[in-house]
């Protein structure tokens, strides 16, 4: 995704906005104008900022402990297939659980603050990333495997020499699947219980009917996941540059290449 693309998809989004706000004229509480949600944001400028810090770091966090440990999870039950059945169930039934079910949980086992926000955006980012990288280790070539075992290759060597290297496409696809997911994480893990973040601010300021603000909140929230996906996009084209989202062959050519 580019930004350009991105830029032009919010200019749309604004536009329609705006152009139901005209048609249907709707009361201010019910449906606010893109330029009141502005003139919110101007007003409240520093306090949305910082509730947008807090949001910020628990994504930031979040993502990188639950990309890390869904990275490392694929990477066990590849190394070691009998204890990945027994682990990848549980796995399964984690992910099973609605985020709002686990939400109240977690603010019990871990508080109001942080680490509750970090653990509920950890669990929604870890599964895309693990399912996917598992998959593309998985997925590895059976001719490719052969010849390696031919070589005389270990086990261990086949996994760290050639199916994790051919599975960084599926990986990197997993983490821009996971990316948009982790704000949803934090938000929801401060609509249950917290003290500070984007999502505080929408729930105070939807009960005291402050429309405008929650829009302005809810704007500031979609510019952070797009910047994020933006940013996960420029890091893995700059690890992976064969794993090219405009090039679905890649997987395959980088094959082709270590069979010859």
């Amino acid at each position: 995704m580019r930004a350009s693309h991105a830029l032009v998809g919010l200019f749309l989004l604004v536009a329609l906005w705006q152009a139901g706000v005209w048609l249907f004229a709707p009361a201010r509480y019910i449906l606010p104008s893109p330029i009141a949600v502005a003139s919110a944001f101007l007003r409240k400028r520093d306090f949305l900022l910082q509730h947008s810090l807090v949001t910020l770091t628990e994504i930031v966090v979040g993502l990188v402990i639950g990309a890390a440990l869904g990275i490392a999870t694929a990477f066990g039950v590849a190394a070691m297939p009998r204890l990945g059945r027994l682990v990848w169930p549980m796995v399964l039934i984690l992910q099973a659980f609605p985020v709002f079910v686990l939400a109240p949980i977690l603010v019990l086992w871990f508080g109001f603050g942080l680490a509750s926000k970090v653990a509920m955006t950890m669990i929604i980012i870890f599964f895309p990333v693990a399912s996917a990288f598992a998959d593309g280790i998985r997925r590895t070539d059976q001719e490719i495997l052969d010849a390696v075992s031919l070589e005389g290759a270990s086990h261990w060597q086949a996994l760290v020499s050639m199916r994790v290297p051919l599975a960084i496409p599926s990986l990197v696809s997993g983490l821009r699947v996971a990316a948009p997911l982790a704000p949803l994480g934090a938000v929801v893990g401060e609509w249950v219980g917290a003290s500070g973040g984007l999502g505080f601010v929408m729930v105070q300021a939807n009960a005291r009917m402050q429309t405008d603000t929650v829009f302005a909140a809810m704007v500031i929230l979609a510019i952070l996941t797009l910047t994020l996906r933006l940013l996960i996009d420029r890091l893995t084209a700059g690890l992976a540059p064969w794993a090219s989202e405009s090039d679905p062959s890649s997987q395959f050519a980088s094959r082709s290449f270590v069979r010859s």
